[in-house]
Parts: structure tokens; C-alpha cells; sequence
């Protein structure tokens, strides 16, 4: 790598978001507002929202928070309730939602239930509902020319073990090889994340093993490989599996003084060197790297399982 060759300018600061949260009233409390307390420019009050599943819940909480995420302006005071998988359990979670009904502000009910006993049970409740089952179920029954079996705990439980168990052995590799401390089998990662310190590679990792079933080994890139321009021995013939990760300076800078306030390693000039140094190795080695400054786990772990299946990465 030639010394000439150009140092990126300093990444532009991240959006901080901000620290003062709306306050959250209960249900049926002196302090809760109407609905209308939600309008722009009023003192927004909570609104109660139910996640109800007949298994984790995993799945219903993301579909809810999908339909949520498009209003920003409204605060949602969420509640999981799983495994609601009897009769019984149905109607006194429905007695639940009805008592939620006499607070000020109407509830909001998401539903991933396929028990068509418990399902109706849980519709007779006098909150709105969002049943992600029932209709989307019955159009594939229709569309198929045949009928689901109606089990509940599919998509989260053990049910197809070969995925499970790549699961469970992606997430033993990814706390093997969390922030290079090992090198054994290393030939077995589907990506390699690289990053200076802080920038959030080990809940990336962890996220893509245990959701996805990916070998994720992650590697540090410290001041000696920055300063050479080069990636780490260790891993010079795995580029081809390398991701990287940047992160605003100011950001960085703020995650390690945490860590290790008043030091070198936390300041800000160190952190704008390490990540314009990073970059001249992403570039030199032709690495896809994405910005974690303003995006989630989830979101950069899509990117990272685009960028492998356009190189036909993995087996998964």
C-alpha cells in the first residue's frame, strides 16, 4: 500500500438522539389523556400496545414494531405476553385487554395465534386487534389446496433441526472468535466483521449467528494494522469474507469514554485517525463496509446478508 495514497476526510457526525423521554401514564390513570393527546403540538400520553403470541413472540413484536415505527410522533408503552397456547390462558388475557379498554387511551393488540379455539377467544376481547394469522392463513390454505396443521411455536421453535442446530453452532463460533481471540477453524466463517474497537461488531456477530445461523468471526483492527494500511495477518487471505463497520468519530469517542474516559484511546483525534485509516483499508482491499453510527443491528445485518449472497457466500 503506498504512502501516498490519500487519507478520507473525518466521517460527518452522527444524529444524537435525543435523551428526554415522553412520560408514560398507565392505563386507566388520573394522568392518561385521550387519544387526542396524541395530536401535534399536545403533551403526548402512551399508548398501550399488546404483543400476544402462542409462542415467543418474537415474531409478532417485530411485524407490531414494523407498523409502529411509522409514528414517530406517538409514545407506545409495549407489553409481551407469550405462550398463550390454552383457552383458559386466552380469556384471562383477554380480560386483561378489556380492563386496558377502560383506561383513557384505547389499546393497540397485535396477534400471532393459529389455535383457532384460543384465537377466537382472544378476538372476543373489545380492543382493536391486528390478527397477523388468521386471513393471511386462510389465503394460503386456499392458495395451496391444503390446510396448515395450525401448531403453534413453528417459526421459533426447534421444528427444522439442521437450522437450529447451525443456529446454536454459529453462535459457539461467534463467542469463539469475538473480537480475534481465536484463530482456530477461522476457514469456516461466512464473514469476517472488521472495525476499530467500539464499533459494534460483536452484537452484529452475535445477531447474524443466533437469527441467522451465520459464522461471524469479528476482528479488531488496531494502530499497527492502521498505521500499515493493511489488514491483520491473521486474516490477509480471508478478504474476500471481510465487512466492515465505521461509526461517526464523535460517536466512537463518546462509547469509549465510557470505557476509559481522559485517555488516548477515547479521544477524539484518535478516533478520527483510527476510522480514516480503517476506510484506506476497506478501499485498498475492495471491503463493503456500512456506517453503524444511525442504523440498527438488524438493518446492518441485512446489508451484511446481502453483500453474502451476492458473493455466494454461505451454504444457508
Amino acid at each position: 500500500m503506498g504512502s501516498s495514497l490519500p487519507i478520507p476526510p473525518p466521517l460527518p457526525p452522527a444524529t444524537e438522539p435525543s435523551a428526554t423521554k415522553p412520560p408514560v401514564a398507565e392505563p386507566g390513570s388520573s394522568e392518561a389523556l385521550s387519544p387526542a393527546a396524541l395530536a401535534p403540538g399536545a403533551a403526548a400520553t402512551a399508548v398501550p400496545v399488546f404483543f400476544i403470541s402462542d409462542s415467543t413472540g418474537i415474531s409478532v413484536e417485530t411485524m407490531g414494531n414494523a407498523l409502529l415505527i411509522q409514528f414517530p410522533g406517538a409514545p407506545f408503552e409495549r407489553t409481551l405476553i407469550p405462550f398463550v397456547r390454552s383457552v383458559e390462558e386466552a380469556r384471562q388475557v383477554r380480560e386483561r385487554l378489556d380492563a386496558a379498554m377502560d383506561g383513557t387511551v384505547a389499546p393497540i393488540v397485535f396477534l400471532t395465534v393459529v389455535d383457532e379455539a384460543v384465537r377466537e377467544e382472544l378476538l372476543g376481547t373489545r380492543a382493536p386487534v391486528v390478527d397477523f394469522v388468521s386471513g393471511h392463513l386462510a389465503q394460503l390454505e386456499s392458495q395451496l389446496g391444503m390446510s396448515g396443521d395450525h401448531a403453534p411455536a413453528r417459526l421459533h421453535g426447534v421444528g427444522d433441526s439442521h437450522r437450529y442446530n447451525r443456529r446454536m453452532q454459529a453462535v459457539e463460533f461467534a463467542i469463539e472468535h469475538d473480537d480475534g481471540q481465536s484463530v482456530r477453524a477461522l476457514e469456516k466463517a461466512d464473514v469476517v466483521l472488521i472495525a476499530p474497537s467500539r464499533c459494534g461488531k460483536t452484537p452484529t456477530s452475535m445477531y447474524l449467528a443466533l437469527m441467522h445461523g451465520i459464522f461471524v468471526a469479528n476482528y479488531p483492527l488496531v494502530d499497527e494494522d492502521l498505521a500499515a494500511g493493511v489488514l491483520p495477518e491473521s486474516i490477509a487471505t480471508l478478504s474476500d469474507r471481510c465487512f466492515g463497520l465505521l461509526i461517526s468519530p464523535q460517536r466512537l469517542a463518546a462509547v469509549r469514554t465510557e470505557r476509559m474516559p481522559d485517555s488516548r484511546y477515547s479521544s477524539l483525534e484518535q478516533a478520527r485517525w483510527e476510522l480514516s485509516r480503517a476506510r484506506r483499508v476497506y478501499d485498498a482491499y475492495g471491503i463493503p463496509f456500512v456506517d453503524s453510527s444511525t442504523r440498527s443491528v438488524e438493518e446492518m445485518s441485512t446489508l451484511i446478508l446481502q453483500s453474502l449472497d451476492r458473493r455466494g457466500a454461505t451454504s444457508r
